[in-house]
């Protein structure tokens, strides 16, 4: 027998890569080229001098922090076995524009960012506790904003499938 038993050396760096292309016309409005997974555009409102045709990049972020805690939490509920119908957030941020317009000193990124989650599930809420804090332990945009001492408070809320309609 050609059998043979290993185990995953995860003490190694495992890298992925990668890449994006985008390009900006001298406006405020940016195309961003995913590849195959098609194309993005990224404006500001005609109020701030864009053509209003997609979200701000700030508005892009908190989006990337919806899908990425979407994409975490239903790897980790896959391995612990934690059953669910679905998740719905509704997300804000609140940012001190001053550092936009140059003002030094003032952080130009958010303060804060308020996400709240409905988790569509009959599972008990330790075991949901569970995976919200392995969630939040391994979603590299959560984490992203964290490090970057954004206050980031998300509000995991249970949904009973008999309250949903």
């Amino acid at each position: 027998m050609n059998t043979s038993v290993a185990s995953e050396d995860m003490s190694k760096p495992i890298v992925r890569r990668k890449m994006i292309q985008a390009e900006n016309i001298a406006s405020m409005k940016t195309r961003v080229d995913c590849n195959e997974f098609g194309e993005l555009v990224f404006d500001e409102p005609v109020a701030h001098g864009g053509t209003g045709e997609g979200p701000s990049p700030l508005q892009g972020v908190l989006g990337a922090l919806c899908g990425c805690a979407s994409v975490t939490f239903n790897r980790t509920a896959k391995e612990k076995n934690f059953s669910y119908f679905g998740l719905n957030f509704s997300a804000e941020y609140t940012i001190d524009i001053r550092g936009r317009l140059g003002i030094r000193g003032v952080v130009p990124h958010f303060k804060t960012v308020k996400v709240d989650i409905g988790v569509k599930t009959e599972e008990n809420i330790a075991f949901l506790e569970e995976v919200v804090n392995e969630t939040e332990a391994r979603c590299p945009v959560y984490n992203l904003l964290r490090d970057a001492n954004v206050a980031v408070k998300c509000n995991w809320v249970k949904n009973s499938m008999a309250t949903i309609g």
